[in-house]
């Protein structure tokens, strides 16, 4: 592994120049408090800011960022600031590359992100695309991550202030050409110091609790529901790892790896959780919590800030899950993935579920797990 940079410290994305010059800012306002603080933070920096809202999902919505309620929070915020608000229709974006890949990926028992694949080809790349267009010099988010760069001008992204609140995992797929033109005004501030600059603002976002779901998903409706409406869902077997049957799934394809509840066992003994998933055999396979310990994990689809890294890296795959110790190498057999290899054994990781490589705070790339 190459050796840690010097740093010029966090710069929220545009380096010294962000502090300097006036620039032209999209603020992507979800209608929560960290991007409602985010634009007024901008703001109150002398940039010419300009609120927009994404039209993500066209179906009911209770959760998460893609209410219509969401979508009033967010106007009324530019309204009280002062800035211009606009909404963009990404609707059939978000259907293509994240609704149809969670459906998709479920009907094939892997454990999708559907957060992370938003940010990927929504907000990190069509909402860049449109902001170019239409000659914004940067793009500002209220993530919970700062970005870092190095005395030769590269850039990554670093875990946030408030480690509670950190969201580095789900914007780790970030290159160059996008954390040169992105500004994260919260990742120097904690939840409560963000809470606190919007009350001190009057601005109507400051006490709302946090998105914490799938926003396309209703908690009326939930996830079998909306799985059920559009893959069929089919009971499945739960035996041990000798083969015998100790339970029933009413679906397959709702269980992932590492879970213990729902799994039709009976009570008593020592917890047993779901070790392995075959939606084609309809067969889940249940073991101890030892069974579920794995020494590595293969990983694809690879994305990094500043090439390929291998060695001794942090690796993090869940959002708000702990980082553990291991080591990166490119595998000869398939160079377009990695195994990591864990320095003590770690809970198996979901196929489809995030991995993040870390050198420190900082997201050095990231993939996904593969079966």
């Amino acid at each position: 592994m190459s050796g840690r940079r010097e740093r010029d410290g966090n710069d929220r994305g545009l380096g010294a120049s962000a502090a300097s010059e006036r620039l032209r800012v999209f603020v992507a306002m979800s209608g929560g408090v960290d991007s409602s603080v985010a634009a007024a933070l901008l703001l109150e920096a002398g940039h010419d800011v300009t609120g927009v809202t994404l039209k993500l999902w066209g179906g009911e919505s209770d959760t998460g960022c893609c209410s219509v309620s969401d979508v009033d929070d967010a106007r009324r915020v530019a309204d009280h600031l002062g800035i211009d608000h606009h909404t963009f229709n990404f609707g059939d974006d978000f259907t293509a590359h994240v609704v149809e890949p969670y459906v998709e990926q479920h009907a094939a028992g892997r454990t999708p992100n559907p957060c992370v694949e938003c940010n990927r080809h929504v907000k990190f790349d069509r909402l860049f695309a449109r902001a170019e267009v239409l000659g914004f010099d940067a793009v500002a988010t209220g993530h919970h991550a700062r970005i870092v760069t190095d005395t030769g001008g590269r850039r990554r992204i670093a875990r946030g202030v408030d480690r509670a609140k950190d969201q580095s995992y789900v914007v780790h797929m970030l290159g160059q050409a996008q954390l040169a033109r992105l500004l994260l005004p919260v990742g120097d501030l904690t939840k409560d110091e963000v809470r606190a600059r919007a009350r001190a603002l009057g601005l109507r976002t400051a006490g709302k609790p946090d998105s914490q779901d799938v926003c396309f998903i209703t908690s009326a409706q939930g996830r079998a529901a909306f799985l059920g409406a559009r893959i069929p869902l089919r009971p499945g077997r739960v035996v041990d790892q000798s083969g015998a049957e100790v339970g029933r799934v009413p679906a397959v394809e709702l269980v992932t790896i590492g879970q213990r509840k729902g799994l039709g066992l009976a009570g008593g003994g020592a917890p047993r959780f779901a070790i392995d998933v075959d939606v084609p055999a309809a067969t889940v396979t249940v073991g101890s919590a030892g069974d579920l310990l794995a020494a590595e994990v293969r990983v694809g689809a690879l994305a990094w800030a500043d090439g390929p890294m291998a060695g001794d890296l942090l690796v993090q795959t869940s959002a708000h899950g702990v980082p553990h110790a291991a080591t990166v190498a490119v595998d000869p057999a398939d160079r377009t993935v990695v195994v990591v290899r864990w320095s003590d054994p770690a809970r198996r990781v979901a196929p489809g579920q995030s991995v993040v490589f870390y050198d420190g705070d900082e997201v050095v790339g990231g993939g996904s797990a593969q079966a």
